[in-house]
């Protein structure tokens, strides 16, 4: 067998747009024989690779937003690894052998044809260009592989665990995306033994059920910017958190869990999809609790032209969704940090005092994104309230170019607030080629907030007129969900953020009211002979009360055959929201069959929900593919 895997130095992100690149942070593919198998690990490409140049006003320098994503194949079986970038049009390609260049390796995927044991010790890496710069493939994940002699039985001791790129990996560490190895141990033979005597127990995590970027910016970039997918990032688990689901909401202060197990065409004997809804209280905007906003604006140079129209669009649908009793700080800042309200109490929707500062707002300066968050998580402290939902909404392009521009620090000073009860919300503002995504992303993430993508005023009202409390509240803080399945299974598809066998390596997220969280997945058994009537399954979900931290727990045990049944509607959309993630991703890597695979999910669940605006918002996207 061939694993292909990545390796990091450290577990520092990529530097957003214009800063300085990380020492150790670009990458590559090595190949490197152990024992009966072929390790194959994308990895830092050393100071000698090309980075980002200068841009000329008016362009972007390439910059890596999604790398090549582990995958295991058998040997003389083909592979392909697959880069996506952002920058000024047009990009080119080209992967790089031992520093030399492929021939004809001049797309963002290359292809293996034969993996074979020449390729052991090679270095295979991408580089993108255009004519502000050039780019090297990076990565983001870190892990080590041990396996035994030739003699001997190998196997992976320690899992693959990556961010965002849809790795694979055992259940013995984090893993991400939508694949996973086997959970057994692996035989002289290089095949996965089956292990029938030991349960199994897997704990998931999605994103925050509030982040909404990267739909956002697929329907722009294709139905607006660009008609492509070049800049679009694509996180399976957002596609599931932005379109609705009709799980039925929660009694107050609880959530609610609906497991659910179909069996398709096609599927092979003991396979399953599982999708499991784990939905929040419904709470009309009328009778939400009151809260207290900081907003933290961006009034840097960049933010001047559309970015700053949509930010202020965006204080001013918050400004008509706040009511009397709330509480409102703003602070302003560029190089510097100017507070524009200090714990003001609203007396109206619209208050003209809140709605004048957001018309007042202007760009210029430079940037200094960590000194803004951390005035506004000052201002946040100062005016903090037990029996309030208490929020941070940082609005920007998502740039960072003075002060503390390291994506950790300005990650961990969003990270340290969230014991404190104060929960942060990311809103990118600008076109989807502009907005700088990967910064704002690590940052709400290591905040446990939400990560949404403002383009025009109309996704302003969605987000923060009509969906103002499932945007802006938090129905249970720090969800846990573990999976307990009998021996031999395995989830070998995942629409969530990560997964693993070791709770410790799982971030907890927050559940809004009049939200889900919706995880979908293809769980497989190894001895399918053995799933009786009496085989079954055990979601168990802790939680903390939104403003309490009460430590709470609910426990759903169903039998597999007592879930089997025709698939809900529910259950048809999300196989069609992820079919259409993990198309787009197959598209951008140059497989088009990708667009037929999403299109063929489609089509079953438009049966079930003729008319659903999501399903008529994914079809036009395909279609103009």
């Amino acid at each position: 067998m061939f694993r292909l895997a990545k390796f990091a130095s450290d577990r520092r992100r990529h530097p957003p747009e214009g800063s300085a690149a990380l020492a150790g942070d670009r990458g590559c593919i090595r190949a490197v024989a152990v024992g009966l198998c072929m390790l194959m690990a994308a990895c830092g490409g050393g100071a000698d690779a090309p980075g980002p140049a200068a841009s000329s006003p008016g362009t972007m320098a390439p910059v890596i937003v999604q790398q090549p994503a582990d995958l295991t194949v058998a040997s003389g079986q083909p592979a392909r690894f697959t880069v996506a970038a952002r920058g000024s049009a047009p990009l080119a390609y080209r992967w790089q052998r031992n520093g030399a260049d492929i021939a004809g390796a001049t797309a963002a995927s290359y292809a293996i044809t034969h993996t074979a044991a020449a390729d052991t010790g090679a270095v295979f890496r991408a580089v993108v260009t255009n004519g502000a710069g050039a780019a090297t493939s990076g990565n983001e994940s870190w892990g080590t592989t041990t396996a035994a002699s030739s003699d001997a039985s190998a196997s992976d001791t320690n899992a693959t665990s990556g961010a965002e790129t849809g790795e694979a990996g055992t259940t013995g560490g984090a893993t991400t995306g939508e694949e996973s190895s086997s959970t057994g141990t692996t035989g002289t033979t290089g095949e996965a033994a089956c292990d029938i005597e030991t349960p199994v127990v897997l704990y998931l995590s999605p994103d925050d059920s509030n982040s909404t970027s990267s739909p956002v910016q697929v329907r722009e970039a294709v139905l607006g910017d660009f008609g492509g997918l070049n800049y679009a990032p694509i996180r399976t688990w957002e596609f599931l958190n932005y379109y609705s689901f009709a799980y039925a909401p929660a009694k107050p202060g609880e959530i609610s869990v609906t497991p659910e197990i179909a069996r398709f065409k096609g599927q092979p004997d003991g396979q399953f999809t599982m999708q499991i809804g784990i939905s929040g209280e419904s709470v009309p905007a009328a009778d939400r609790p009151l809260m207290n906003v900081t907003l933290v604006l961006d009034e840097s140079g960049s933010m001047g032209g559309h970015p700053m129209d949509m930010e202020i669009e965006v204080c001013r649908q918050i400004a008509g969704s706040l009511r009397k009793g709330d509480i409102v700080s703003m602070v302003g800042w560029d190089t510097s940090n100017a507070v524009k309200l200090a714990g003001y109490e609203v007396q109206a929707v619209s208050d003209p005092k809140v709605v004048a500062e957001c018309d007042a707002l202007a760009a210029g300066g430079g940037t200094d994104l960590s000194g803004g968050l951390n005035a506004g998580y000052k201002l946040a402290t100062e005016h903090f309230s037990a029996g309030r939902i208490n929020r941070v909404v940082l609005i920007s392009d998502g740039g960072a170019n003075a002060g503390e521009t390291d994506i950790e620090v300005i990650a961990t000073g969003a990270g340290d607030q969230g014991k404190d009860g104060i929960y942060l919300v990311g809103v990118g503002v600008g076109t989807s080629d502009t907005y700088q995504d990967r910064l704002m992303d690590v940052v709400t993430d290591a905040g446990k907030g939400a990560s949404l993508f403002i383009p025009h005023k109309a996704e302003a009202i969605k987000m923060f007129k009509d969906r103002f409390v499932s945007t802006m509240m938090v129905a249970a803080r720090d969800v846990r969900v573990r999976l307990d399945m009998p021996p031999g299974f395995e989830i070998v598809r995942f629409s969530g953020e990560e997964f693993s066998s070791d709770p410790s390596e799982i971030e907890p997220q927050h559940l809004a009211p009049n939200d889900a969280m919706v995880f979908h997945q293809t769980v497989e058994t190894c001895a399918p002979e053995l799933v009786d009537a009496e085989a079954s399954f055990t979601i168990t979900t802790r939680y903390q009360d939104a403003v309490t931290f009460e430590q709470r727990e609910v426990k759903e045990t169903r039998k597999i055959v007592e879930l089997l049944a025709d698939p809900s509607a529910n259950l048809l959309k999300g196989a069609a929201v992820f079919a259409y993630a993990e198309g787009l991703k197959a598209i951008q890597g140059g497989d088009q069959t990708g667009k037929a695979r999403a299109l063929e999910a489609l089509a079953v669940a438009e049966i079930a929900l003729p008319g659903d605006a999501d399903l008529v918002e994914i079809r036009a996207v395909l279609e103009a593919l």
